[in-house]
């Protein structure tokens, strides 16, 4: 580690890639809520935060692993729960009477298309405001899993042993309905 009576060690924060604070400074700037989007390989978690000197608070929170308790059975680190996580944080700050918010990706790299969009679209569709570009949003067939299935059919043409080996447990073939069936359940609620 450098030393020195010159060296200026950096947030901690900021060195375990956490926290991009020029980002969140602009962000705080605008006095809007924010509509906070973080992901990992199996999770999605979306927040509605607003700023407060002692603390961010959180208004509302909406979690991929909320769609369990809802029915849906499948992974819920895709772009499908992805999608149905942002519809649930939508309701949810649409009843705490929050209407428009600005996104906070954090340090994630903007990728059109991906997890933290398909979010962001599910938001949209609940009816909350944010400013975005149409362009980065995934596509209906995408946000439906039709990727997905057509995956799970070309590799059961080609290896059937594979096929039951990876999906065992679920029914791929049948996402697409479970779908439409939770996303009629949050819409209701």
């Amino acid at each position: 580690m450098k030393m020195g009576p010159r060296y200026k060690l950096p947030f901690k924060r900021r060195l375990r890639k956490k926290t991009d604070y020029r980002k969140r400074l602009k962000l705080l700037y605008s006095g809007e809520n924010r509509l906070v989007i973080r992901k990992s390989l199996k999770h999605v978690k979306a927040q509605i935060v607003q700023f407060n000197l002692k603390g961010d608070k959180i208004i509302a929170s909406a979690s991929s692993q909320d769609l369990k308790k809802i029915g849906w059975d499948y992974p819920s680190g895709n772009i499908p729960s992805s999608y149905l996580v942002g519809l649930m944080i939508g309701k949810k700050a649409l009843k705490k009477d929050i209407k428009t918010a600005i996104l906070d990706m954090g340090t994630h790299r903007n990728i059109k298309g991906s997890k933290v969009y398909a979010a962001l679209k599910g938001a949209l569709d609940a009816g909350l405001k944010v400013p975005h570009s149409p362009d980065i949003l995934p596509s209906e067939e995408r946000i439906k899993g039709k990727h997905i299935i057509d995956y799970v059919q070309n590799l059961k043409k080609e290896s059937e042993k594979e096929y039951k080996k990876q999906f065992s447990l679920s029914q791929p073939e049948r996402m697409s309905e479970m779908f439409e069936k939770v996303k009629e359940k949050i819409l209701k609620s």
